[in-house]
């Protein structure tokens, strides 16, 4: 079960794959060109799944 999900900022490359694959989850920030979470309490854990596996520079981590 994923209970806490985080974006290391430093690693994130601001592709934006784990924004269109959980749009609930994840967010993007234009100003700073980076991914961020919007729940960090995901209730999605299929899609947090698929965005931590397909992230390229694999920043996304869960608790």
């Amino acid at each position: 079960m994923v209970e806490k999900v985080q974006i290391n900022q430093d690693e994130c490359i601001g592709c934006e794959t784990c924004v269109e694959l959980c749009k609930s989850v994840f967010a993007f920030n234009d100003d700073d060109g980076k991914a961020y979470v919007i729940d960090e309490d995901a209730i999605n854990v299929d899609c947090v799944e698929e965005a931590i596996g397909s992230c390229p520079a694999e920043c996304i981590t869960c608790e």
